[in-house]
C-alpha cells in the first residue's frame, strides 16, 4: 500500500501475514499477526491524503471518503473495504475471547414479536377501512390498494406462521433446525404480492379497453376517501419506520411491505383524485403503474431468497473474517480450505486445517472442537464443520454433483 494502492478487489489484507518458504511459495500463516499489528502496519502504509481524513489515527474506523475529490472511485472502495475488514477482525477477537455464547437479546426478540403483532392488527383495521373506501368511491386504483391490504393480511399470516413454526423444533425430524422455513415463507409472501400485481394489471387494462369511466365522487365520498387513505398512509409510514430497524429478516419483510403500502396508497389516492377531477383514464393507468411496480419489486425478493437456498458462496469479506479467525487458532500449522455458503439466511462453513502429524487424537479433537465453537459464535454462521488433516497436498475430499442420481 505504499504510494498509490493496489485497488484490485482480490487483494487480501492478510497478504502481509503470510510466511513464505525458500522457494517463494506460500507457507503457514503466522498467528503473530493480530488485528493490532495488522492495523498498525496498515496505517503506517497509508498515503498522507488518506491519513488526513482519519479522525483518530490509532482507530481508523471513522473515515468518510465519499465527499473527497482526491480519490478515484476504485481507491475509495479499496480503503473502505480494508477498514471494514480490520473492523470485522476486531469483532472476531472480542467475540471468540468471551467465555460464553451470547444469547439473542431479549429486548430485540420482544421488539420483533411486537412488530409482527402490530403489523397484523394494523393490516386488519386498514383492510376494513379501505374496503369501505373502495365501495364508496368505485375507484379501481383504490380497489388495487384494497386488494393489496387483503394480500398483506394473507402474507402476514404466512410470515407469522413461519416465525412460530421455526421456534418449535423436533431434532429427530429436523436435525439442523427450521431456519430455512424463513426464506421459504418470504418467497411465498413475495409470490403472493406478485400475483396481486397481475390481477390489478388485468383489471385496469380491461377498464381501459372497454372505455367505461366510473361514476364521479360526491363531496362526502371525496372527504371519506381522502381521510381513509391519508390515515392508512400515515399508519403504514409509522410501521415502516418501526420495523426497518430490526435485524430479523421476517420483520424487515414487513417493513418492506409497509413501505410498499405507503407508495401504493399515495399513488392510488392521487390517481383516484385526478381520475375523478380531470381525466377518468388516469385512475386505471395509476392502477397499472402500481401493478408493474408490485411485480418488479416482489420478483426481486423471490430471486434474492431463492438464491440464498441454493448454496451461493459468501462474499470475500466474510471469507477473510473466517480466515483470520482460523489462523489465530492455536496449533494450526496451515489452512487448507475456508469455505462458506448460504443454506438459508445464515452460512454453513467448512474449514480444513493441518495439525502436527504427531499430535495425539485427544488434543487434535479438542483443537477442532474449540475452533468449531468459535466459528459458530459468529452471528452470520449457522453451522461449522472442521476437518483435521496432517498435510495439505491431497485432492479435495468432496466431489461436486453435477446432476441428480437416476433414482
Amino acid at each position: 500500500m505504499d504510494g498509490e494502492p493496489d485497488t484490485n478487489p482480490k487483494t487480501a489484507l492478510l497478504a502481509g501475514a503470510v510466511k513464505r518458504d525458500g522457494s517463494g511459495r506460500r507457507g503457514r500463516l503466522s498467528r503473530g499477526y493480530s488485528v493490532n499489528s495488522l492495523r498498525s502496519e496498515f496505517i503506517s502504509r497509508l498515503p498522507e491524503k488518506v491519513k488526513s481524513h482519519l479522525q483518530d489515527v490509532e482507530s481508523p474506523y471513522e473515515i468518510d471518503l465519499s465527499q473527497s475529490t482526491a480519490f478515484s472511485r476504485g481507491e475509495k472502495d479499496y480503503y473502505e473495504r480494508q477498514i471494514s475488514t480490520l473492523k470485522s477482525f476486531e469483532e472476531v477477537d472480542s467475540l471468540v475471547t468471551s467465555d460464553c455464547i451470547d444469547e439473542e437479546d431479549s429486548e430485540e426478540r420482544a421488539q420483533e414479536e411486537r412488530a409482527m403483532k402490530i403489523s397484523n392488527y394494523a393490516n386488519i383495521v386498514l383492510l376494513l377501512l379501505k374496503i369501505y373506501a373502495t365501495v364508496r368511491s368505485g375507484s379501481i386504483a383504490i380497489a388495487a390498494s384494497t386488494l393489496d391490504s387483503l394480500l398483506d393480511l394473507l402474507a402476514g399470516g404466512i410470515l407469522w406462521f413461519t416465525h412460530l413454526y421455526m421456534k418449535r423444533v423436533n431434532i429427530y425430524k429436523f436435525p439442523i433446525g427450521k431456519l430455512r422455513v424463513q426464506p421459504v415463507g418470504i418467497i411465498v409472501f413475495a409470490a403472493v404480492m406478485a400475483t396481486l400485481g397481475f390481477q390489478v394489471l388485468l383489471q385496469a387494462a380491461e377498464q381501459l379497453i372497454q372505455d367505461k369511466p366510473s361514476e364521479g365522487l360526491s363531496p362526502e365520498q371525496f372527504i371519506w376517501l381522502c381521510a381513509i387513505m391519508i390515515s392508512a398512509t400515515v399508519v403504514k409510514l409509522v410501521l415502516w419506520l418501526y420495523c426497518k430497524s430490526s435485524r430479523n429478516d421476517i420483520v424487515r419483510a414487513y417493513a418492506k411491505d409497509h413501505y410498499f403500502d405507503v407508495v401504493t396508497n399515495v399513488v392510488g389516492l392521487v390517481a383516484a383524485i385526478l381520475g375523478d377531477k380531470i381525466f377518468w383514464w388516469i385512475d386505471p393507468i395509476g392502477a397499472i403503474a402500481l401493478a408493474i411496480y408490485t411485480i418488479l419489486n416482489w420478483s426481486g425478493t423471490v430471486w434474492e431468497n431463492a438464491v440464498s437456498l441454493v448454496g451461493k458462496s459468501a462474499p470475500p469479506e466474510v471469507l477473510q473474517k473466517l480466515t483470520y479467525l482460523v489462523t489465530r487458532h492455536p496449533e494450526v500449522k496451515r489452512v487448507d480450505t475456508v469455505r462458506a455458503y448460504t443454506f438459508g439466511v445464515l452460512y454453513f462453513v467448512e474449514v480444513d486445517i493441518e495439525l502436527p502429524e504427531e499430535l495425539p487424537l485427544k488434543e487434535a479433537h479438542a483443537i477442532g472442537e474449540t475452533l468449531q465453537i468459535k466459528i459458530e459464535k459468529l452471528p452470520e454462521v449457522e453451522r461449522a464443520f472442521v476437518h483435521l488433516d496432517f498435510e495439505c497436498e491431497h485432492k479435495p475430499e468432496h466431489s461436486i454433483l453435477r446432476r441428480l442420481p437416476n433414482t
